[in-house]
């Protein structure tokens, strides 16, 4: 435009003169350059114009030809992705198709006691027939893990938790599968596993805080209750926790039996609240429900002249119970100190019919004696464990076994054996006091000393000192709360 004005300017000068005698001329040349002008303009509109339009369609032309390449690299990276997961499925089967995480831990005591680990009795409870005895005296290696774990695929994951004996042998302590997509807080679990009833029953041994378990899950559950059937959770979509439980099995454990019948031989119900009190305190609050149909559950005596007897019972057993845990850290931060405090409450009721089998004849009643049986016991712990320095805590337990009541027709109708023959079950109240030190130099290692003071024999103070230690190797998933 500036140049377009210079050239009229320029013009309009060359062609001055005099203004009287070239006013008309000047008028006329003055309507030229306006018609030059305007024809100028107009053309370096069209031109404008065009140039417009053309730029237009060569920016469609190159969007199109990037659309056009980015759908053939989309093309590309599906027909990758089907290749790999065509590949992926028909490498299967190859010996690196599956990658389990895989960790073993490693346990030993060293063990002192004043009584005979051998003879080990809870007097005035049924036994159980579980592994509730201290360790045996002087070192031993205690039970290992070998814990196999894997997602299957996107809709199940599998868990193999083998034990490997002291003596030698492998039992599948846990082996189960479990879905990982079911919907609205949904899950199930299916094979063996421990049941969900309690606080403490899910959790492995080397998770515990003492040695042992406390005396009321060596009475009624021969120390750990295990589960062959199937379980199923849900959780609510809140920010208090809300979580309940059923499960179905064989019923095949204490204070269960081996059935040898079609069908379901036990059931379990349990449920969870918890919840933040501030930020440096957390709860957790519990009920369960076991009911188990045992048949022919048999245990072995000794009558009152030392004679061999089997007595076997058939009928329901049914434990309820209760559960609470309070957790504290200084504003959540559990790493320098922390205290826990734990106690459960169960109650076992048993209503059914007893044999009494005195085998080596020493009685001479003529064979097997039958009466109606039922028992009301119960027992419960406290205990508090507090990290008063990094990879330091202490620990204390205290443990009560309630006789209750047991009316034993046998003894009660005159039918031949007294109160004598049975002497597992004289009235007695089992408690325990046991004290604890840990060393946690790391997440996976862990060495403890305990003194406990067990009366849980009739008559008899087992003054005890335990040493162990646990190792843990491989990958190991987080613990539960």
């Amino acid at each position: 435009m500036f140049k377009r004005n210079l050239v009229a300017a320029a013009i309009a000068f060359a062609f001055s003169g005099p203004a009287p005698a070239q006013n008309s001329e000047l008028g006329k040349i003055r309507e030229e350059i306006n018609q030059m002008r305007e024809a100028y303009e107009k053309r370096i509109q069209n031109l404008e114009k065009r140039l417009s339009e053309a730029e237009g369609k060569a920016g469609k032309a190159e969007t199109a030809a990037t659309k056009a390449e980015s759908t053939a690299t989309k093309a590309e990276q599906v027909s990758a992705r089907a290749e790999s997961a065509a590949s992926s499925a028909a490498n299967r089967t190859g010996e690196n198709a599956f990658n389990p995480a895989v960790s073993l831990i490693l346990q030993g005591t060293f063990a002192k006691t004043s009584q005979n680990p051998n003879q080990y009795q809870i007097t005035g409870y049924v036994p159980s027939g579980g592994e509730v005895g201290p360790p045996k005296r002087s070192f031993g290696l205690a039970e290992s893990e070998l814990v196999i774990a894997a997602n299957i695929d996107h809709y199940f994951r599998g868990v193999a938790i083998l034990a490997i004996a002291p003596e030698g042998g492998i039992e599948a302590e846990e082996a189960y599968f479990q879905t990982l997509s079911l919907p609205r807080g949904f899950g199930l679990k299916g094979g063996r596993f421990f049941s969900g009833i309690g606080y403490q029953n899910e959790r492995h041994q080397h998770t515990w805080d003492f040695q042992d378990a406390p005396l009321v899950y060596k009475a009624f559950l021969g120390n750990q209750l295990k589960q062959d059937g199937l379980q199923l959770r849900w959780v609510a979509p809140t920010d208090l926790l809300v979580e309940l439980g059923a499960e179905i099995s064989a019923g095949d454990r204490f204070p269960g039996s081996g059935r040898n019948k079609n069908g379901v031989g036990g059931s379990a119900l349990f449920a969870n609240l918890g919840g933040d009190i501030g930020a440096s305190t957390a709860w957790r609050a519990g009920v369960s429900y076991l009911s188990v149909s045992p048949n022919a559950r048999a245990y072995s005596d000794t009558d009152s002249v030392g004679g061999a007897v089997t007595n076997t019972f058939t009928g329901n057993a049914k434990l309820a119970g209760i559960n609470g845990v309070l957790k504290w850290a200084p504003n959540g931060n559990a790493s320098y100190r922390n205290l826990k405090l734990q106690g459960e409450y169960f109650q076992l009721k048993q209503d059914g019919a007893l044999i009494y089998d005195d085998t080596a004849g020493t009685n001479g009643f003529g064979g097997p004696v039958s009466g109606n049986f039922n028992t009301k016991q119960s027992g419960w712990y406290a205990q508090a464990v507090w990290q008063f320095y990094p990879q330091w805590r202490v620990g204390y337990r205290y443990d009560a076994l309630r006789f209750g009541t047991v009316n034993n027709g046998i003894v009660n109708n005159g039918l031949g054996p007294v109160a004598a023959d049975f002497p597992a079950l004289a009235n007695h109240r089992p408690t325990r006091n046991t004290l604890m030190f840990d060393w946690n130099p790391s997440d996976f290692s862990r060495i403890r000393l305990q003194f406990a003071s067990d009366k849980s024999r009739l008559g008899v103070t087992d003054n005890q000192v335990f040493v162990q230690y646990i190792y843990s190797l491989g990958a190991h998933g987080a613990h539960k709360f």
